[in-house]
């Protein structure tokens, strides 16, 4: 497998589990911060949104912390409907998912600046997917959090290691991604 299609299918991984946690969450939920100074699942889809925007229009050419960018601005508390939060969390996906389609693994060795600092290409992927992927840790964590004991686990859940460990399934982050869409697509609202 191409190592861009590896990094695509692990941020699939990862914007499949924020949504199927954020499916669970009810539209109150989405906008409770937790704590003086904790964010909410909505800010931080904002977040992770506006930092995806902003890496990945121009990728190639351009610094990846745009100047149109207002990033202090993502962590306010806000309160939206939940349709208009998911349509601002897949704009930010939309950009980062149109970069990926252009590039090639040629490209890894390149150099992109983010807030001036040169890294390869590689890097930069990496660092995205790193930051993403904590994002999405914390979405997980306050939407399990609010559902207590009706939360559906987006993994093995617990107790059954040994069954999943004896048919693995789902290992491939694409397959994961679409279990998690499946479900979540089959499930009755």
């Amino acid at each position: 497998m191409a190592i861009i299609e590896s990094i695509r299918g692990e941020f699939l991984r990862y914007q499949a589990l924020a949504e199927a946690a954020i499916a669970q969450a009810a539209d109150a939920e989405l906008a409770h911060q937790p704590g003086a100074g904790g964010n909410s699942i909505a800010t931080i889809c904002w977040h992770v949104s506006g930092n995806l925007a902003s890496r990945f229009t121009d990728f190639l050419t351009t610094d990846g912390e745009k100047p149109w960018r207002r990033r202090d601005e993502e962590f306010l508390a806000r309160q939206v409907p939940r349709e208009e939060l998911l349509a601002r969390w897949q704009a930010g996906w939309a950009v980062l998912l149109a970069a990926l389609a252009e590039l090639s693994d040629e490209r890894l060795g390149d150099t992109v600046t983010i807030r001036g600092q040169a890294l390869r290409v590689d890097e930069a992927l990496h660092r995205s997917l790193a930051h993403t992927a904590y994002h999405v840790g914390q979405i997980v964590l306050l939407a399990k959090t609010f559902r207590e004991d009706a939360w559906r686990s987006l993994s093995i859940p617990p107790g059954q290691s040994d069954a999943a460990n004896k048919r693995p399934a789902h290992q491939r982050p694409e397959d994961h991604a679409r279990a998690l869409r499946g479900d979540r697509e089959g499930a009755s609202e």
